[in-house]
């Protein structure tokens, strides 16, 4: 039987271009968003999935006190507090295990090499590593002229 109503065209160059392009991309969608905040005095990490917080952290609240806020051991500290708050929280919302996560960098500081070290020691997939520290356009206005 011959249908009369498929008329197939032949598809051109871009057309199987974009085809294959929408075949081949298959987008990770993670579980959870890490935001990693550090700076040189103190490193604040958040764990949350879509307006939610799962967990929270800081190097202060890790109970490290002046300058030893700022180091990377603290920033360690701290972020193994929030994930293991955050892995709790996760598995009574969503029934099953934190598998895949992003994480968001903003900052100087040097916690946040350390803290995504310590996402190796977790069975934790991360999906991407963004960096969203912000660069100074024209820097600081300069000191006045001095006068003698």
């Amino acid at each position: 039987m011959i249908d009369y109503n498929s008329h197939t065209t032949p598809l051109t160059m871009a057309d199987k271009a974009s085809v294959a392009a929408i075949r081949r991309r298959k987008e990770i969608i993670p579980d959870a968003v890490i935001h990693i905040t550090t700076s040189f005095n103190n490193t604040i990490i958040t764990i949350r999935k879509g307006g939610d917080t799962l967990g929270s952290s800081s190097a202060g609240a890790c109970d490290f006190k002046g300058t030893k806020k700022g180091t990377a051991f603290a920033a360690r500290v701290a972020f193994e507090r929030a994930i293991e708050k955050a892995i709790d929280k996760y598995k009574v919302i969503c029934k099953h295990a934190l598998g895949r996560v992003e994480v968001r960098i903003k900052g100087p500081g040097q916690g946040a090499e350390q803290a995504i070290m310590a996402l190796k020691n977790k069975d934790i997939e991360v999906t991407q590593i963004i960096n969203n520290t912000g660069v100074p356009h024209n820097g600081c206005r300069p000191p006045k002229r001095r006068r003698v």
